[in-house]
């Protein structure tokens, strides 16, 4: 559904978003900037089943990701030619200069005002993270939103959704989308070489580009088991297709350091749509995720069609660089994350170039046990400074029966280089990684110590 009406566009399953909105719709008010999911000039709406519209990315977003959802593009928003009231605060006060990033940024806090009725400061700049403008400096634009939010809105009916279609194909593209995790299992053992399809917030820059087709894809977002989030006593269960904003809704109470990644790893755009079995999956060793999930002890579950259901320590997970222990008939089930317990702390420290939304450089995730001022266990997870994403464990051993303070810190940072031998690179040489992953450890022991931490520096 486009706009309020139903569409049914015959093109290839992998033509990205925006392409369908803007060559094959004709809606040119979405606008592509950086075709990688940055700068949010192409920022939609999209809303699956009665779930609210979520500000969402459409340059790297696939029509394989439409189907059977309701989308809206800024064309969209006005009813009888009338703005909208963050339309018309935009409109009002300077907040729109060129008008290229605009539309853009009119989705994505008309996305924030439908879920946050009276979002403060922080909320209004944590949602336009992901949209750059470089005319205004984001003042009028935070003040539209604040005006915007005491306007009077009228209610959002979540439409009548047609279901999605089991299999569509198009110019020798294929989709699957999978009901329930058996079918995806036996389409993964059918279709070793096929793309999965999760977020699509890692695959869909290249596809942006048009680097290569997709002539066969396994859609996950459908799969029954993978959508589900499990709540016990000791720990959360979610199945690899649940995305990082609903796990930031679930955990970031109890884990605020896990909350503070979450929330710079990706946009309100990204977190929509990313997922945390794709996360995992891509395998690369600077994604955030990995090191703050294998610092918290977490799980993972692998599924089989013919050899069943494993699960083993997400550490165990990574081999190699982009290698990984699921098999060419295996698919990613869900993740099994701890939680938190008396005398445990635990945080998670990302180096990069820019605060919000950009790769690191390093990632330190640091959990300790303690028992009458020592400490009693302790991982210290690291990405960016090997192949994967992997513990530290001889400086774990450095750490162990100590009280953590600056000078027991010290020694596990100058043990690091017998656990990693980092390569340079544009983002930092060997060196710097080295020293930076010291200093985290310095970090961790001064913030537990309730030094206060600059966390802008960073």
């Amino acid at each position: 559904m486009l706009n309020g009406s139903p569409v049914d566009l015959p093109i290839r399953p992998d033509t990205t978003a925006l392409d369908a909105i803007r060559n094959h719709l004709g809606l040119k008010g979405t606008k592509e900037g950086c075709a990688e999911g940055d700068c949010g000039a192409c920022t939609v709406l999209l809303r699956r089943g009665d779930g609210p519209r979520m500000a969402a990315n459409a340059c790297i977003m696939t029509a394989a990701q439409l189907d059977g959802a309701e989308l809206t593009t800024v064309e969209g928003l006005k009813t009888d030619n009338v703005l909208t009231p963050v339309q018309e605060a935009m409109a009002s006060n300077g907040s729109s200069q060129c008008g290229f990033c605009t539309p853009g940024i009119v989705m994505a806090l008309t996305g924030l005002l439908e879920k946050t009725s009276d979002p403060d400061e922080e909320i209004i700049h944590d949602t336009l993270a992901g949209n750059l403008c470089r005319c205004t400096g984001y003042r009028p634009i935070v003040e539209a939103a604040k005006t915007a939010a005491k306007a009077d809105r009228p209610e959002q009916a979540a439409p009548v959704l047609p279901g999605c279609q089991p299999e569509i194909e198009f110019g020798g593209s294929v989709l699957h989308q999978p009901a329930t995790l058996d079918e995806f299992a036996d389409l993964r053992a059918q279709y070793p070489d096929a793309v999965i399809l999760a977020g699509g917030t890692d695959l869909g820059v290249a596809r942006a580009d048009y680097h290569s087709d997709w002539d066969r894809i396994i859609s996950t977002r459908h799969v029954r088991e993978l959508r589900m989030i499990e709540t016990g006593s000791d720990a959360w269960t979610f199945g690899a297709a649940v995305t990082w904003d609903e796990i930031l809704q679930a955990v970031g109470a109890d884990y605020p350091s896990l909350a503070v990644l979450i929330r710079r790893f990706g946009s309100t755009q990204i977190r929509a749509m990313g997922t945390v079995g794709g996360n995992i999956g891509t395998a690369s060793p600077i994604g955030d995720g990995p090191p703050a999930l294998i610092a918290l002890g977490a799980s993972i579950t692998l599924a089989s069609k013919a050899r069943g259901a494993r699960t083993l320590p997400l550490e165990d997970f990574f081999l190699d660089y982009r290698k990984t222990e699921l098999a060419d008939d295996e698919v990613i089930a869900s993740v099994t994350l701890p939680r938190p317990k008396d005398g445990e702390a635990f945080r998670v420290y990302k180096l990069s170039k820019r605060y919000d939304q950009d790769i690191s450089t390093v990632c330190g995730a640091f959990w300790v046990s303690m028992d009458d001022g020592k400490v009693a266990a302790c991982r210290l997870a690291f990405g960016g400074m090997a192949a994967i994403p992997k513990r530290a464990k001889a400086s774990e051993n450095k750490l162990l029966g100590t009280s953590l303070d600056s000078g027991s810190a010290a020694e596990a940072g100058q043990a690091l280089s017998e656990d990693f031998d980092p390569l340079s690179d544009w983002r930092g040489s060997a060196a710097y990684r080295s020293r930076s992953a010291a200093s985290l450890l310095q970090r961790f022991a001064r913030d537990l110590a309730g030094e206060t931490v600059e966390v802008m520096a960073l």
